[in-house]
């Protein structure tokens, strides 16, 4: 019996240890290595803000919903790009009610831009997975820039250039689809208008 218990001892003050080590190793010493490799990344380690004048408009990394003639639209969103509700519809491709949100909004692009309901990409149809993402496709971007031009007293072939310039192409030349950031591109445009 007494040497069960000096055994039983033994093992405890040996847990014990392990979970001492790895409480400084994984719960300190981690977490501050990990803070001081991203102290060099600055605003990327914050959530890339972008500036207007000294103030912060939104982040690189979200897409927020912009109204008005004015500006470009983002993808539409099943949470209102509400960024602490972040979540798809969860609509299947056989429901009724996804069938009837892609009619309607294919219905609006079409209108808003004047152009062939079958012509509307399918990013200014479906929201993305988070209902945040920052980008649009060059197509939706494009098919846009008519009517920014006009609503801002800009020149089409002016804004059809800042589409190209805040167009960023697929990562290492063949992962994914090139994309606009929208924020990125709606501040340039109210640059040029002003």
């Amino acid at each position: 019996m007494l040497h069960l218990l000096h055994d039983l001892t033994r093992q405890s003050l040996a847990s014990l240890r392990v979970l001492l080590v790895l409480t400084v190793v994984l719960g300190i010493a981690y977490p501050v290595a990990v803070w001081l490799v991203g102290l060099p990344m600055g605003e990327r380690a914050h959530g890339q803000p972008i500036r207007v004048d000294g103030q912060v408009v939104g982040s690189r990394l979200l897409g927020q919903q912009f109204t008005g003639e004015q500006w470009f639209h983002p993808r539409p969103s099943a949470n209102d790009h509400d960024t602490l509700a972040s979540a798809p519809s969860n609509l299947g491709p056989l429901s009724d009610e996804l069938l009837a949100l892609v009619a309607e909004r294919r219905a609006a692009v079409s209108a808003s831009e004047g152009v062939d309901p079958d012509d509307v990409p399918p990013d200014a149809l479906t929201a993305s997975g988070s209902g945040l993402d920052p980008h649009i496709s060059p197509e939706y971007a494009a098919l846009q820039a008519d009517r920014v031009a006009a609503a801002n007293g800009l020149d089409a072939a002016e804004v059809e250039e800042l589409v190209a310039e805040h167009t960023t192409g697929r990562f290492l030349g063949f992962v994914g689809e090139p994309v606009v950031n929208v924020l990125e591109l709606n501040v340039a445009v109210r640059q040029a208008a002003h």
